[in-house]
């Protein structure tokens, strides 16, 4: 049993990860039109401000959530802009902080931060529904030295090898 689920774990992240390669190469299509004569790398980097490259995503580890929040009837409340706008699409207003929002949506993401926060996750100021627990931006943000997620180091101990 052990084995099977580590079997359906992998495909899982292997399902996410592939997800993810689609949304980074889907918006890296954005920054390419919009500056034909970029090399690759400099296409990469402009995308990567609104979707993490499949190798660091924190989605795909477990580490992060996109969230907004619905009423009763499941309807989504004005938030300034829709969920994954990217910010050419919104004029910015996929920044947490965006300035120019109106009253009700600046009410709405207090509300959503405010909740959110105290249940220990950040927000990426890039995405008002971006949060994170436990990746790298989070430990940047909050205060631990690291993440809790992700490949470590062990300390080497007498008469063993690591591989």
């Amino acid at each position: 049993m052990k084995a099977r689920r580590s079997t359906m774990a992998a495909r899982r992240r292997g399902s996410l990860t592939a997800l993810q390669r689609r949304y980074c190469e889907e918006y890296s299509d954005e920054p390419a039109r919009a500056h034909p004569h970029w090399q690759a790398a400099a296409i990469r980097e402009a995308a990567s401000r609104l979707v993490s490259p499949p190798e660091i995503a924190p989605h795909s580890a477990g580490a992060a959530v996109d969230v907004t929040p619905v009423d009763y009837q499941g309807r989504e409340p004005d938030m300034g802009t829709r969920v994954n706008a990217s910010p050419e699409e919104s004029a910015g207003a996929c920044y947490t902080d965006a300035v120019g929002l109106g009253n009700r949506a600046r009410t709405n993401r207090a509300t959503l931060k405010a909740a959110l926060s105290k249940a220990g996750l950040v927000n990426q100021a890039m995405e008002y529904w971006h949060w994170s627990y436990s990746g790298r931006y989070w430990a940047c943000q909050s205060g631990p030295s690291s993440a809790l997620y992700g490949p470590i180091v062990l300390p080497r101990q007498h008469g063993t090898t690591r591989r």
